[in-house]
């Protein structure tokens, strides 16, 4: 088993005091914060090959959060973002969820709330880095769907309504929300973007092509 890799926390903040406070903070932890005051700074300096996840303020003047997310992908820059906003209006969060967002936190932040946010994208990061175990659970839960089960499974993720989906396969809406409450308990899924976190990291749907 290799040594034990440093984790990286990159904020990007362009409010000087949030960033110092956030940064103070996570170091009292013990995690390494690399920090910056715009997008742009921040990915000419980003190692997609750290185990690192990416702390990103929501609105920034010039490249606001979503298009550092946008570039990211581009630029195939795979890491975990925690999004946050003083501003959490819900089509920011839907956008941010869609394009694969770890999570969305509002400002101001609860200290441990951010913490253990942190600390859930950072175990994400390395267990999709080995492949392993957080990968091959997540196979082992879609084992367990039934044939319909996964065929409600799929349009769910990709943003169908309960109608869409009984249109689509000829049931009542009554037995998809019967379906989808089995398939949340099967995959273990808490919520929604829980369940569409694991469809993307399983690669049974492309973030790109979510409606």
């Amino acid at each position: 088993m290799a040594g034990a890799t440093e984790h990286v926390v990159y904020v990007v903040d362009d409010d000087q005091g949030m960033l110092d406070s956030t940064v103070w903070l996570l170091e009292s932890v013990g995690l390494k914060a690399l920090a910056f005051t715009s997008g742009v700074e921040f990915l000419d300096a980003c190692d997609a090959s750290l185990d690192a996840c990416v702390l990103l303020d929501v609105r920034m003047p010039g490249m606001g959060g979503l298009n550092v997310q946008e570039e990211m992908r581009l630029r195939a820059l795979d890491l975990p973002i925690i999004f946050v906003s003083g501003h959490a209006d819900v089509p920011i969060v839907v956008r941010a969820f869609k394009a694969g967002a770890h999570d969305f936190i509002e400002k101001p932040y609860n200290e441990q709330l951010l913490l253990d946010s942190v600390q859930q994208a950072l175990s994400n990061c390395a267990a999709k880095r080995s492949g392993s175990p957080g990968h091959d659970a997540l196979q082992a839960r879609l084992l367990t769907l039934t044939p319909r089960e996964r065929d409600v499974l799929l349009p769910l993720v990709q943003g169908y309504t309960t109608r869409e989906i009984a249109e689509q396969l000829g049931v009542s809406a009554k037995t998809v929300d019967l379906y989808r409450s089995r398939v949340m308990k099967r995959m273990q899924a808490t919520t929604l973007p829980d369940l569409v976190g694991m469809a993307i990291a399983a690669e049974l749907i492309d973030p790109l092509k979510l409606r």
